[in-house]
């Protein structure tokens, strides 16, 4: 199919996670976690001590990554960089926003879910006017 990404399969794509500790400690042990011969991890562990500029950063890195097929972010931190989750627009890596323990999911802010909630609202406009 014309215009579709390709996922990288030569040996498998990583998933990565920008989250608080509880979230990241249970992703890694879980097996999710990877550092690569450069020393480049696939998450951030971020708490009150990480800047908003090191969450851009890894956001930055994580979606430009070629073996990165996901990206897992904790809702509240990605209220943080909302303007970079909301103008993301490529299908790979795809983000997911996920709840944490201390600030439960809010699909009102959920970026994928508006988007959803956007084409079918379109489509069915469409539809209307058949």
């Amino acid at each position: 199919m014309a215009g579709r990404t390709n996922i990288p399969t030569n040996n498998s794509a990583l998933i990565a996670i920008i989250a608080d500790e509880d979230t990241v400690t249970g992703f890694l042990m879980a097996g999710v976690g990877n550092v690569d011969l450069r020393k480049k991890t696939n998450y951030l562990l971020v708490d009150n001590k990480t800047t908003v500029k090191q969450i851009e950063d890894a956001f930055k890195e994580f979606t430009t990554r070629e073996d990165i097929a996901i990206v897992l972010i904790s809702q509240y931190i990605a209220n943080m960089i909302r303007f970079l989750v909301d103008s993301y627009n490529k299908p790979v890596p795809a983000i997911l926003e996920i709840p944490s323990k201390d600030h439960p999911y809010d699909p009102a802010h959920d970026s994928v879910l508006s988007r959803v909630k956007y084409l079918f609202s379109a489509e069915s406009v469409a539809s209307d006017r058949r």
